[in-house]
Protein backbone atom coordinates (compact mmCIF):
# COMPACT_ATOMS: atom_id res chain seq x y z
CA UNK A 1 0.00 0.00 0.00
CA UNK A 2 1.40 3.36 -0.94
CA UNK A 3 2.86 5.78 1.57
CA UNK A 4 0.34 8.52 2.32
CA UNK A 5 1.92 9.99 5.46
CA UNK A 6 2.89 13.31 3.90
CA UNK A 7 -0.50 13.73 2.22
CA UNK A 8 -2.32 12.85 5.43
CA UNK A 9 -0.21 15.31 7.45
CA UNK A 10 -0.90 18.16 5.04
CA UNK A 11 -4.64 17.41 5.01
CA UNK A 12 -4.79 17.28 8.79
CA UNK A 13 -2.99 20.62 9.09
CA UNK A 14 -5.33 22.23 6.56
CA UNK A 15 -8.45 20.99 8.33
CA UNK A 16 -7.04 22.07 11.70
CA UNK A 17 -6.66 25.62 10.41
CA UNK A 18 -10.17 25.48 8.98
CA UNK A 19 -11.53 24.49 12.39
CA UNK A 20 -9.75 27.41 14.02
CA UNK A 21 -11.55 29.87 11.73
CA UNK A 22 -14.86 28.02 11.96
CA UNK A 23 -14.87 28.32 15.73
CA UNK A 24 -15.70 24.76 16.70
CA UNK A 25 -15.97 21.09 15.88
CA UNK A 26 -18.19 19.89 13.06
CA UNK A 27 -19.72 17.43 15.51
CA UNK A 28 -21.27 20.38 17.35
CA UNK A 29 -23.10 21.60 14.26
CA UNK A 30 -26.86 21.51 14.23
CA UNK A 31 -29.28 21.85 11.33
CA UNK A 32 -32.22 24.22 11.10
CA UNK A 33 -34.35 21.39 12.51
CA UNK A 34 -32.38 21.59 15.76
CA UNK A 35 -31.07 18.06 15.34
CA UNK A 36 -27.33 17.37 15.21
CA UNK A 37 -25.81 16.88 11.76
CA UNK A 38 -24.05 13.67 10.80
CA UNK A 39 -21.32 14.62 8.31
CA UNK A 40 -20.57 11.55 6.18
CA UNK A 41 -17.66 11.42 3.74
CA UNK A 42 -17.54 9.40 0.52
CA UNK A 43 -16.09 9.72 -2.98
CA UNK A 44 -19.45 10.19 -4.71
CA UNK A 45 -17.87 8.42 -7.67
CA UNK A 46 -17.74 4.73 -6.76
CA UNK A 47 -20.94 3.16 -8.10
CA UNK A 48 -22.85 1.28 -6.87
CA UNK A 49 -21.56 2.24 -3.40
CA UNK A 50 -21.86 5.97 -4.08
CA UNK A 51 -22.12 8.32 -7.03
CA UNK A 52 -22.92 11.89 -8.09
CA UNK A 53 -26.11 12.84 -9.92
CA UNK A 54 -27.72 16.17 -10.89
CA UNK A 55 -31.07 15.70 -9.13
CA UNK A 56 -32.58 14.24 -5.97
CA UNK A 57 -34.09 11.31 -7.90
CA UNK A 58 -34.64 8.12 -5.88
CA UNK A 59 -33.98 9.97 -2.63
CA UNK A 60 -30.50 11.30 -3.37
CA UNK A 61 -28.97 13.68 -0.81
CA UNK A 62 -27.39 17.08 -1.55
CA UNK A 63 -23.60 17.16 -1.51
CA UNK A 64 -22.19 19.87 0.75
CA UNK A 65 -20.93 22.97 -1.09
CA UNK A 66 -22.11 21.57 -4.41
CA UNK A 67 -25.19 21.80 -6.67
CA UNK A 68 -25.01 18.01 -7.10
CA UNK A 69 -26.58 15.12 -5.22
CA UNK A 70 -25.17 11.83 -3.96
CA UNK A 71 -26.81 8.43 -4.03
CA UNK A 72 -25.94 4.75 -3.93
CA UNK A 73 -25.66 2.01 -1.34
CA UNK A 74 -23.56 4.12 1.01
CA UNK A 75 -26.06 7.00 0.89
CA UNK A 76 -28.93 4.59 1.52
CA UNK A 77 -27.09 3.26 4.55
CA UNK A 78 -26.19 6.75 5.77
CA UNK A 79 -29.82 7.88 5.51
CA UNK A 80 -31.03 4.84 7.44
CA UNK A 81 -28.47 5.27 10.22
CA UNK A 82 -28.94 9.04 10.54
CA UNK A 83 -32.70 8.67 10.83
CA UNK A 84 -32.47 5.90 13.41
CA UNK A 85 -30.03 7.78 15.67
CA UNK A 86 -31.84 11.13 15.32
CA UNK A 87 -29.41 13.08 13.12
CA UNK A 88 -29.82 15.11 9.97
CA UNK A 89 -27.50 13.96 7.18
CA UNK A 90 -24.87 15.87 5.24
CA UNK A 91 -22.79 14.22 2.51
CA UNK A 92 -19.21 15.45 2.04
CA UNK A 93 -17.46 14.57 -1.22
CA UNK A 94 -13.77 13.70 -0.78
CA UNK A 95 -11.09 11.87 -2.74
CA UNK A 96 -10.39 8.30 -1.64
CA UNK A 97 -7.05 9.22 -0.06
CA UNK A 98 -8.67 12.01 1.95
CA UNK A 99 -11.27 9.86 3.70
CA UNK A 100 -9.22 8.53 6.61
CA UNK A 101 -7.44 11.86 7.33
CA UNK A 102 -10.80 13.65 7.34
CA UNK A 103 -12.20 11.18 9.87
CA UNK A 104 -9.06 11.41 12.00
CA UNK A 105 -9.14 15.21 12.10
CA UNK A 106 -12.87 15.49 12.79
CA UNK A 107 -13.61 17.29 9.54
CA UNK A 108 -16.31 14.65 9.11
CA UNK A 109 -17.96 12.38 11.63
CA UNK A 110 -17.50 9.19 9.63
CA UNK A 111 -16.79 7.73 6.22
CA UNK A 112 -19.30 5.40 4.60
CA UNK A 113 -17.42 4.68 1.43
CA UNK A 114 -16.90 0.99 0.76
CA UNK A 115 -13.81 0.80 2.99
CA UNK A 116 -12.44 -2.62 3.92
CA UNK A 117 -11.79 -3.09 7.65
CA UNK A 118 -8.05 -3.68 7.34
CA UNK A 119 -5.50 -3.79 10.15
CA UNK A 120 -3.69 -0.81 8.62
CA UNK A 121 -6.82 1.35 8.72
CA UNK A 122 -7.66 0.15 12.23
CA UNK A 123 -4.45 1.75 13.43
CA UNK A 124 -5.81 5.12 12.33
CA UNK A 125 -9.59 4.93 12.81
CA UNK A 126 -12.21 2.73 14.44
CA UNK A 127 -14.73 0.72 12.44
CA UNK A 128 -18.27 -0.43 12.96
CA UNK A 129 -19.29 -4.00 12.38
CA UNK A 130 -19.52 -4.77 8.64
CA UNK A 131 -22.30 -3.15 6.65
CA UNK A 132 -21.46 -5.24 3.60
CA UNK A 133 -19.52 -8.43 2.81
CA UNK A 134 -17.72 -8.23 -0.53
CA UNK A 135 -16.62 -10.98 -2.93
CA UNK A 136 -13.48 -10.38 -4.99
CA UNK A 137 -13.98 -10.85 -8.74
CA UNK A 138 -12.38 -9.82 -12.03
CA UNK A 139 -13.68 -8.28 -15.23
CA UNK A 140 -12.45 -9.01 -18.75
CA UNK A 141 -13.67 -7.99 -22.18
CA UNK A 142 -15.81 -10.62 -23.88
CA UNK A 143 -13.32 -11.04 -26.73
CA UNK A 144 -10.34 -11.46 -24.40
CA UNK A 145 -8.55 -14.83 -24.13
CA UNK A 146 -8.97 -14.42 -20.36
CA UNK A 147 -12.78 -14.25 -20.58
CA UNK A 148 -13.02 -18.02 -20.04
CA UNK A 149 -10.71 -18.12 -17.01
CA UNK A 150 -11.84 -20.54 -14.30
CA UNK A 151 -9.32 -19.59 -11.64
CA UNK A 152 -6.44 -17.28 -10.76
CA UNK A 153 -3.93 -19.52 -12.54
CA UNK A 154 -5.80 -19.04 -15.83
CA UNK A 155 -5.00 -15.32 -15.65
CA UNK A 156 -1.27 -15.98 -15.98
CA UNK A 157 0.55 -13.25 -17.87
CA UNK A 158 -2.42 -10.90 -17.96
CA UNK A 159 -1.91 -7.15 -18.11
CA UNK A 160 -4.01 -5.89 -15.23
CA UNK A 161 -4.83 -2.99 -12.96
CA UNK A 162 -7.28 -1.92 -10.28
CA UNK A 163 -8.09 1.05 -8.07
CA UNK A 164 -5.40 2.75 -6.02
CA UNK A 165 -5.27 1.97 -2.31
CA UNK A 166 -7.46 -1.15 -2.47
CA UNK A 167 -6.93 -4.79 -1.61
CA UNK A 168 -7.73 -5.59 -5.23
CA UNK A 169 -4.54 -3.86 -6.34
CA UNK A 170 -2.30 -4.44 -3.32
CA UNK A 171 -3.27 -8.01 -2.40
CA UNK A 172 -5.05 -9.71 -5.30
CA UNK A 173 -3.22 -8.71 -8.48
CA UNK A 174 0.19 -9.89 -7.17
CA UNK A 175 -1.30 -13.39 -6.84
CA UNK A 176 -1.67 -13.69 -10.63
CA UNK A 177 1.29 -15.64 -12.03
CA UNK A 178 3.64 -13.48 -14.15
CA UNK A 179 1.13 -10.64 -14.14
CA UNK A 180 1.97 -7.38 -15.89
CA UNK A 181 0.60 -5.04 -13.24
CA UNK A 182 0.04 -1.51 -14.54
CA UNK A 183 -0.02 1.55 -12.26
CA UNK A 184 -3.14 1.73 -10.09
CA UNK A 185 -6.06 3.86 -11.25
CA UNK A 186 -7.27 6.82 -9.21
CA UNK A 187 -10.90 5.67 -9.17
CA UNK A 188 -13.16 2.77 -10.01
CA UNK A 189 -14.52 4.52 -13.15
CA UNK A 190 -10.95 5.09 -14.37
CA UNK A 191 -10.20 1.41 -13.80
CA UNK A 192 -13.18 0.43 -15.96
CA UNK A 193 -12.21 2.86 -18.70
CA UNK A 194 -8.75 1.26 -18.78
CA UNK A 195 -10.32 -2.14 -19.39
CA UNK A 196 -12.87 -0.90 -21.91
CA UNK A 197 -10.15 0.86 -23.93
CA UNK A 198 -8.05 -2.35 -24.00
CA UNK A 199 -5.19 -0.82 -22.04
CA UNK A 200 -5.35 -3.93 -19.87
CA UNK A 201 -6.69 -7.48 -20.09
CA UNK A 202 -8.44 -7.63 -16.73
CA UNK A 203 -9.28 -5.55 -13.70
CA UNK A 204 -9.86 -6.82 -10.18
CA UNK A 205 -12.71 -5.43 -8.08
CA UNK A 206 -15.60 -6.57 -5.89
CA UNK A 207 -18.91 -8.10 -6.90
CA UNK A 208 -21.15 -5.00 -6.59
CA UNK A 209 -18.74 -2.83 -8.57
CA UNK A 210 -18.50 -5.51 -11.26
CA UNK A 211 -22.26 -5.99 -11.43
CA UNK A 212 -22.76 -2.25 -11.82
CA UNK A 213 -20.04 -2.13 -14.48
CA UNK A 214 -21.81 -4.77 -16.58
CA UNK A 215 -24.84 -2.50 -16.85
CA UNK A 216 -22.65 0.20 -18.36
CA UNK A 217 -20.25 -2.08 -20.27
CA UNK A 218 -22.27 -5.08 -21.49
CA UNK A 219 -19.30 -6.32 -23.55
CA UNK A 220 -17.44 -7.21 -20.37
CA UNK A 221 -17.46 -10.59 -18.61
CA UNK A 222 -17.49 -11.15 -14.85
CA UNK A 223 -14.99 -13.74 -13.55
CA UNK A 224 -15.99 -15.15 -10.17
CA UNK A 225 -13.66 -17.81 -8.78
CA UNK A 226 -15.23 -17.95 -5.31
CA UNK A 227 -16.94 -21.30 -5.83
CA UNK A 228 -13.84 -23.05 -7.16
CA UNK A 229 -10.49 -24.20 -5.79
CA UNK A 230 -8.38 -21.43 -7.31
CA UNK A 231 -9.70 -18.18 -5.89
CA UNK A 232 -7.82 -15.13 -4.64
CA UNK A 233 -6.52 -15.58 -1.10
CA UNK A 234 -7.92 -12.79 1.06
CA UNK A 235 -8.68 -12.50 4.75
CA UNK A 236 -12.03 -11.58 6.26
CA UNK A 237 -10.68 -8.17 7.24
CA UNK A 238 -9.99 -7.48 3.58
CA UNK A 239 -13.51 -8.21 2.36
CA UNK A 240 -15.57 -7.00 5.32
CA UNK A 241 -16.65 -3.41 4.68
CA UNK A 242 -17.33 -1.04 7.56
CA UNK A 243 -17.96 2.56 8.56
CA UNK A 244 -14.89 4.41 9.85
CA UNK A 245 -15.11 6.85 12.77
CA UNK A 246 -12.54 8.81 14.72
CA UNK A 247 -10.71 6.76 17.34
CA UNK A 248 -12.33 7.11 20.73
CA UNK A 249 -15.71 8.27 19.40
CA UNK A 250 -17.45 5.40 21.13
CA UNK A 251 -20.79 7.18 21.36
CA UNK A 252 -21.18 7.39 17.59
CA UNK A 253 -19.62 3.97 17.05
CA UNK A 254 -22.01 2.31 19.48
CA UNK A 255 -25.02 4.11 18.02
CA UNK A 256 -24.17 3.00 14.50
CA UNK A 257 -23.49 -0.57 15.58
CA UNK A 258 -26.85 -0.62 17.30
CA UNK A 259 -28.55 0.19 13.98
CA UNK A 260 -26.43 -2.27 11.99
CA UNK A 261 -27.26 -5.05 14.46
CA UNK A 262 -30.90 -4.87 13.34
CA UNK A 263 -29.96 -5.59 9.71
CA UNK A 264 -29.21 -8.94 8.10
CA UNK A 265 -27.02 -9.99 5.18
CA UNK A 266 -30.22 -10.29 3.16
CA UNK A 267 -31.00 -6.65 4.01
CA UNK A 268 -27.53 -5.59 2.84
CA UNK A 269 -27.89 -7.52 -0.42
CA UNK A 270 -31.38 -6.16 -1.07
CA UNK A 271 -30.20 -2.58 -0.60
CA UNK A 272 -27.19 -3.18 -2.84
CA UNK A 273 -29.40 -4.67 -5.56
CA UNK A 274 -31.58 -1.56 -5.39
CA UNK A 275 -28.53 0.67 -5.75
CA UNK A 276 -27.26 -1.27 -8.76
CA UNK A 277 -30.62 -0.97 -10.50
CA UNK A 278 -30.80 2.83 -10.23
CA UNK A 279 -27.16 3.77 -10.80
CA UNK A 280 -26.76 6.35 -13.59
CA UNK A 281 -25.27 5.00 -16.79
CA UNK A 282 -22.55 7.64 -16.81
CA UNK A 283 -20.92 6.24 -13.66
Amino acid sequence: MRNRKLIAFVLIMITAVAFAFAGGSKEEAASSSGRPVLRVAMECGYAPYNWTQPTDANGAVPIADSPDYAYGYDVMMAKLIAEEIGYDLEIVRLDWDSLVPAVQSGTVDCAIAGQSITSDRLQMVDFTSPYYYATVVCLANNDSPYASAKGVADLEGATCTSQLGTIWYDVCLPQIPNANILPAQDSAPAMLVALNSRRCDIVCTDMPTAQAALMVYPDMTLLDFSTGDDDFAVSEEEINIGISVRKGNTELLDAMNSVLSTLTVDDFNRMMDEAIQVQPLNQ
